[in-house]
């Protein structure tokens, strides 16, 4: 089985306006408490999207009930692009078949990117730790 942290943002990102994205500090909600991976995969993110967005990057440790703390935090923040989720998909997908959510995942919440798979997490680790 194969473990994905997925970085998902609000889904409906609106109409842009002209200014750059982004022009303020962007927040990734990791739903997990510090030091795990998903914590560990966006503080060594951070440094990075820091220096090519040329905007702080905050990481916010919102953990609970299987990361739907976090995750509902996300889905209603504005629908801007400026809080992220750095989160474990099997977490997404479980989620909704035995808890009763206050938001749907599919609908509230759109994918960005992933950030890394069970099978290379070590190796995406080391890379990112050494500035890749």
């Amino acid at each position: 089985m194969k473990i994905v942290a997925a970085v998902v943002s609000v889904l409906s990102v609106g109409v842009v306006s002209a200014q750059t994205y982004p022009a303020k500090a962007v927040r990734i909600i990791v739903p997990y408490p510090a030091g795990g991976t998903s914590d560990i995969l966006s503080r060594l993110l951070s440094p990075k999207l820091n220096e090519v967005f040329g905007q702080p990057i905050v990481v916010d440790n919102r953990p609970g009930a299987n990361g739907n703390i976090g995750a509902d935090l996300v889905a209603k923040s504005t629908p801007d692009g400026y809080t992220l989720l750095l989160a474990d998909l099997g977490a997404l997908s479980i989620s909704p078949s035995i808890y009763k959510l206050p938001f749907d995942a599919l609908k509230d919440l759109a994918p960005v990117t992933m950030v890394a798979q069970r099978n290379d997490a070590e190796k995406k680790i080391v890379e990112l730790a050494r500035g890749m």
